[in-house]
């Protein structure tokens, strides 16, 4: 009696060169629960069988004669149905790897004359996991790991600024111009002793001395913009 809660997913492949076409499709059929529904060499074939074909996982090559595979990857992603992404190609450069995997991409393996391990991945992938060789892994973790370093500048960044009132911080972009304190005062509507007021509350916030230290202390906090 057959399983009828067994499942066969159709795989689509994209690779330009034949014989490793041929080889992974053999990999793959190898698997029963895994089939090659449709095997194509370049990007425009791989568009078009896009509109029509409705398979569970898009196995793609970056380096397409005619263009790159990372533009199938996008439009595979664009397409109301779910499908697992994977790519199997030479390049493990760190800006291919990552714009694949910003494109859509849930693995990335790279390429050699042995491809028994494929159709293993492959339901690797469709059981949620993300395959990827260890020379892209490094790639990813240094990506991510520049990221966080992002984030956690910007937020310093963000609680070292000081709180400047508007009035203050229109007072400090005039004398980043180079207006003196009369001059901003006129400006403003202001008597000097007010706008030296503001000027000392501003010297305090940023922990500052001198006109010079105040607007550098401002334009790296992004309270001000450089002066043109």
């Amino acid at each position: 009696m057959s399983d009828s809660s067994f499942v066969i997913h159709n795989v689509f492949l994209v690779e330009d060169d034949e014989a490793t076409r041929q080889r992974l499709v053999q990999a793959i059929n190898a698997h029963k629960s895994l089939t090659v529904v449709w095997s194509c060499a370049t990007l425009r074939e791989g568009l078009a069988a896009l509109k029509t074909l409705h398979p569970d996982v898009l196995l793609v090559d970056l380096g397409l004669p005619d263009g790159s595979g990372i533009e199938l990857i996008r439009a595979a992603r664009l397409l109301n149905y779910a499908i697992e992404i994977m790519v199997i190609s030479v390049f493990s450069d760190e800006r291919h790897t990552l714009e694949a995997i910003k494109a859509g991409a849930s693995g990335y393996l790279l390429k050699d004359s042995d491809t028994t391990y494929i159709g293993d991945a492959i339901l690797r992938l469709l059981a949620g996991e993300s395959p990827i060789s260890a020379g892209i892994a490094r790639h990813v973790l240094k990506s991510c790991r520049k990221a966080n370093h992002s984030l956690d500048f910007a937020e310093s960044l963000k609680k070292r600024s000081p709180k400047l009132t508007k009035r203050e911080v229109e007072v400090l972009q005039c004398i980043t111009k180079g207006y003196t304190y009369y001059e901003v005062a006129s400006m403003l509507g202001m008597s000097r002793n007010t706008i030296t007021s503001h000027i000392k509350n501003i010297y305090r916030k940023l922990e500052v001395h001198s006109r010079g230290e105040a607007v550098f202390e401002a334009m790296q906090s992004g309270l001000i913009d450089a002066p043109s």
